[in-house]
Order: C-alpha cells, then sequence, then structure tokens
C-alpha cells in the first residue's frame, strides 16, 4: 500500500512519480461515487492514480473536518490511491478565481498526471460547477512559462468527465468501464463515509447505497456486464485498431 494523503501546499510536496491519472474532487468522497470503481480497477492493473480534493467538504450535518480525514483515509485505503491531497479551498464557496486556478496548476505542475479526470460539465451543484471550471483552466495554466507556480511547466494530455452529479439526468456517456471485479472496492469506499450515506440516512429500501448499486447494475447492463461506470469525453477518443472495442 503505497497511499499518502498530504494537505500541504504545492511547494511544499514530496516529489513523486509522475502520476498516470489523477481525479480531481470537489469534496472528499466525489471521486469514490463517481470512479470509485475505475480507480481501483486502474491501479491492479499498475496504473499509478491520485486524488486532489479542492475542499475538505464541511460543514456537514453529522461530519466534522476531523471526521472527514478519517473516513478519506478509509477510503483511500479501500482504493489502494497512489497518492491523496486537499487543496484547501473553501466548501459551499469554491470559485473559479486567479489565485485557485494557480494553486491548481500548481499541483498540476508538480504531480504531472498524463490524464485529468474532473467533474461533469452540467450539475446543479455550484462547487462541482465551478470544480470543472476551475480544472480546465488550470490545465492550460500549468503548462505557462515565466511564472511564480512552482514546478516545471507541464500540460497533461487529456482531460475526461466522470459522472457525479446532482441532477437526474438522462445522460449520454462517451464510455463505459466495465467495473464488475472491482465493484466492492468502490462500494468500500462509500461506506468509509459514515457521516455523509449511512449516519442519519433513511434505513428503508431503497437506500442511498441500493441507488448506488443500482445505478452500477444499469450501466453494466448497458455493456453486459454486472456492473459499470461511465465517462464523458468534449474532444474526440482515438483508436489505434478497432480491437480497442468490444
Amino acid at each position: 500500500m503505497n497511499t499518502v494523503v498530504q494537505t500541504q501546499s504545492p511547494s511544499e510536496l514530496t516529489p513523486v512519480e509522475p502520476l498516470d491519472i489523477l481525479v480531481v474532487a470537489p469534496h472528499p468522497d466525489d471521486a469514490e461515487l463517481g470512479m470509485g470503481g475505475t480507480i481501483a480497477k486502474t491501479i491492479a492493473e499498475g496504473w499509478r492514480v491520485g486524488i486532489l480534493d479542492l475542499t475538505t467538504g464541511e460543514p456537514t450535518p453529522h461530519g466534522s473536518e476531523k471526521i472527514r480525514r478519517q473516513e478519506t483515509d478509509a477510503a483511500s485505503d479501500a482504493l489502494g490511491v497512489t497518492w491523496r491531497g486537499n487543496a484547501g479551498l473553501t466548501n459551499r464557496e469554491l470559485e473559479h478565481t486567479l489565485e485557485a486556478r494557480g494553486l491548481v496548476a500548481s499541483y498540476f505542475r508538480m504531480l504531472r498526471p498524463r490524464w485529468i479526470f474532473a467533474p461533469y460539465w452540467q450539475d446543479a451543484h455550484p462547487d462541482h460547477i465551478a470544480a470543472t471550471e476551475l480544472i480546465e483552466a488550470a490545465r492550460f495554466w500549468a503548462k505557462l512559462s515565466k511564472t511564480h507556480m512552482p514546478g516545471e511547466r507541464f500540460h497533461p494530455e487529456r482531460v475526461y468527465y466522470y459522472f457525479c452529479v446532482h441532477l437526474r439526468l438522462a445522460v449520454q456517456p462517451s464510455w463505459i468501464v466495465d467495473i464488475s471485479d472491482h465493484w466492492d472496492q468502490k462500494l468500500a469506499s462509500i461506506k468509509a463515509y459514515k457521516s455523509q450515506f449511512i449516519e442519519g440516512r433513511p434505513t428503508e429500501p431503497p437506500t442511498f447505497l441500493d441507488r448506488i448499486r443500482d445505478d452500477a447494475a444499469y450501466w453494466g447492463r448497458l455493456i453486459d456486464r454486472r456492473y459499470g461506470e461511465p465517462f464523458a469525453t468534449r474532444e474526440p477518443l482515438a483508436l489505434s485498431s478497432l480491437r480497442d472495442l468490444f
């Protein structure tokens, strides 16, 4: 297990081997809800995967910053993430400011991920909308020279989008990942956030966890698998062979 939970600024980061994937989440638990199975799957395949939470997610009815840190540690262990950090931006007040853009771009320069995963761009939650705008702009800024940002200039190859939305959208994903073999890890990572998804939640079925399972089963059925996770892209995907399709 190589999980590292960081809370310092980008300039204070301990150098790490470049990441293959960095999942950027508005709040702790968004990455797990949106693509926890894919995170576990790619790690099992030898990919280096990190998560950058933009805020602590607090305040909430049943949580606290201490509780959320403990829950985030447990969720990270369930997935086996390579690196995890928190940018320290303000929950409920997340904005795409120049200061925040430079901060997130600095993480990109220090962590050097090949691919970025961001929240889907259409949502009812203002934090999620702001996060996506911030991530896309920070990707561009990360490649700038003659700046005060730490690290060498760097441009992640791609930004992809996971679904963790607060709207009842009939989404049309660009692709769906088979997470059948990693469903238990995804579920364990979500259950780690007891203050958010278990305590104070209705116990009569369908529970919140039932709905998460049903959603994953729906996406799995569309690709003839047990469980799946949907993703979107604004840019075309490239295939080297039709064998990459199934």
